[in-house]
Order: structure tokens, then C-alpha cells, then sequence
């Protein structure tokens, strides 16, 4: 099963994060490279944009806001968790606000902000242990809606990220990445290293490509409201100014979990039940660090029948 060790770099290749679109040229970036990256501070990017989360950065803008997690996201996110909600006042361009927008004074949580509003206009990208920053298109964005930019000091893309104060939201990327390979390994496990690859069985692998295609919410539905508390929501406060010690104890919780509810399983259905569950905690997981479900699926799939496994 070696080749399931690879999947963490095939991962890491494909998370970007931010609002760039993935199928658009990007122009990559050093970080002495000097750029217009002095915000004007118009508000046009909190209008109509997209911003992923991952469980650590909802569970800091609950804090800001002084509400529990779970209360921050059924009222401030959509995808079941995992992206902010943008219904907001109508501003720039006819779109709307960002939930934590307000006329006037701007982002209500910006201690707290996201790593994609961090890094905006710039994304991030992992490949071979080494992070790429990166903007899209081949010229620089915002100028269409703050032109005044340019006007403003241009400072490095280090410089950038230095007064953004990206560190703490990197390390909590780079360790919710890691968190996919291990629930995956879970998944590899239960088909792999039981008797159900064995058995023949084909239900699996089959499930497994039927959520390439499923929304948040669908996983959400296939996973249930504990299961997504327990992935979304686990509380863990007290170590909220710790990003990695939070990943870190948030899948030791969900370990012990998955070993109370099926660490016994025997029948090959229970394992079935068992390896689609942690394949779609995983793959709903993956929506809120930027990772493509269908690639990912594909690559799961296309391991576990390098291993055996049959479609």
C-alpha cells in the first residue's frame, strides 16, 4: 500500500486557496515581486466572491463574533459549513455583501478573517512541500473595481503576507490537508486492510464515485448531523489560538469517534457503511481547503484498485 502514500502530495498540488479560478491562468509569483497590493479599502472584493472554510478559521470567526460555532454556522455559512454566506446588502457590481460585511465600517470580523481574504488578491498552492503564491490572469487583479491601487505603495508579495498575517491561518491549511490523508488512510483501511476488498465487493468503490459529483449538502446528508458537528463544529475553543494543536486534537476526537462507532465492525456491510462514511467526512472536508472532490475521488479510486480494490 505504499502508493497511498503519495496522496498527500497529489493533494497539496491541488489546493489552491482564495478566490482563484482554477481552470484560468494564474501568473506565479516570488515573494520579493512588488505589486499594487495596498488595499483601498473599497469593500469590493466582500461583494460576490466565494471563501472557503476550514473548521479552525469558522471556529475563530465565531470567537470574534461571540457565538458558539455551530450557532456561526447555521447562520453565517452555506455548503453545510464550509463556506461563508454572502447575503449581504447589494453593493459593488450589483452583488451581494459578505455576511460580516457592514456598510460603512467594512468586515465586522477582520481580526478573525479567513485566509482567503488574507491573501486576496492572491492565491496559494503547495507542490512538492513548497508554498506558490500566485494571482489569476497574466495581469494583476482589482484593478477593474479599485483602479486606485495603483496609485497606493507597492509592497512584496513577503511583505504582503507579513502585514496580513497569514502564519497561524497557513498552518491551519497546510494541517486540515493533512487531516484529509489521514481520514483517507482510515477509508484505504477499512476496504483494503479487511476482508471486504477480498470479498469481491464493488459497492464501495461504486459509492465512492457517486460523491464526486454530490454537493456539500448532499455529503452532509450521507454523513448526518453528528458526524457534521463533529467535523464542522467540535468544540475545542480552548485551543483556538493554537491552529495545529487544534487540527491535531480535532482529529483525535474523530478518531475516537470512528473507533466507538465501527472499530468493531465485522460484516463486510458494516465496513462498506463504515468506508464510505470516512470517504465523504473526507471529501466535505476537502471543499473547505480548495481541493477538487471529482480529482480526488478519481485518485482514492484509482489507488485502492492499484491495491486490489474492484469497481
Amino acid at each position: 500500500m505504499d502508493s497511498i502514500l503519495l496522496f498527500i502530495g497529489f493533494l497539496f498540488e491541488l489546493q489552491i486557496t482564495c478566490f482563484i479560478e482554477k481552470k484560468m491562468q494564474n501568473t506565479i509569483l516570488k515573494l520579493s515581486d512588488k505589486l499594487p497590493l495596498t488595499c483601498s479599502r473599497a469593500g469590493n472584493c466582500c461583494h460576490g466572491n466565494k471563501v472557503l472554510l476550514n473548521p479552525w478559521e469558522l471556529a475563530c470567526l465565531a470567537a470574534e463574533k461571540k457565538i458558539s460555532a455551530r450557532e456561526f454556522r447555521d447562520s453565517y455559512t452555506e455548503w453545510c459549513g464550509v463556506r461563508l454566506l454572502f447575503n449581504g446588502a447589494v453593493g459593488y457590481n450589483g452583488k451581494q455583501a459578505c455576511s460580516q460585511y457592514a456598510v460603512g465600517t467594512g468586515c465586522s470580523v477582520h481580526v478573525a478573517r479567513p485566509l482567503a481574504c488574507r491573501l486576496f488578491p492572491l492565491g496559494r498552492q503547495i507542490q512538492n512541500n513548497e508554498t506558490i503564491y500566485m494571482h489569476q490572469g497574466t495581469e494583476f487583479p482589482c484593478l477593474d473595481g479599485c483602479e486606485e491601487v495603483l496609485k497606493l505603495p507597492h509592497i512584496s508579495v513577503a511583505e504582503y503576507l507579513t502585514e496580513q498575517q497569514t502564519g497561524n491561518w497557513e498552518l491551519a491549511q497546510n494541517a486540515y490537508l493533512e487531516a484529509i490523508q489521514l481520514l483517507a488512510d482510515v477509508a484505504f483501511e477499512l476496504l483494503l486492510d479487511s476482508k471486504l476488498a477480498e470479498s469481491g465487493d464493488k459497492k464501495t468503490l461504486q459509492q465512492w464515485r457517486l460523491m464526486e459529483k454530490e454537493t456539500p449538502e448532499q455529503l452532509a446528508e450521507r454523513i448526518g448531523q453528528k458526524w457534521l458537528d463533529s467535523l464542522t463544529v467540535p468544540d475545542l475553543t480552548a485551543n483556538i489560538l493554537k491552529p495545529q494543536l487544534f487540527c491535531e486534537q480535532h482529529v483525535i476526537r474523530l478518531q475516537e469517534q470512528m473507533q466507538a462507532s465501527f472499530g468493531n465492525a465485522q460484516t463486510l456491510e458494516e465496513l462498506h457503511d463504515a468506508a464510505v462514511l470516512v470517504m465523504a467526512l473526507a471529501l466535505l472536508l476537502s471543499v473547505g481547503v480548495g481541493a477538487e472532490p471529482e480529482l480526488l475521488v478519481n485518485h482514492w479510486i484509482d489507488i485502492a484498485k492499484s491495491n486490489g480494490a474492484q469497481e
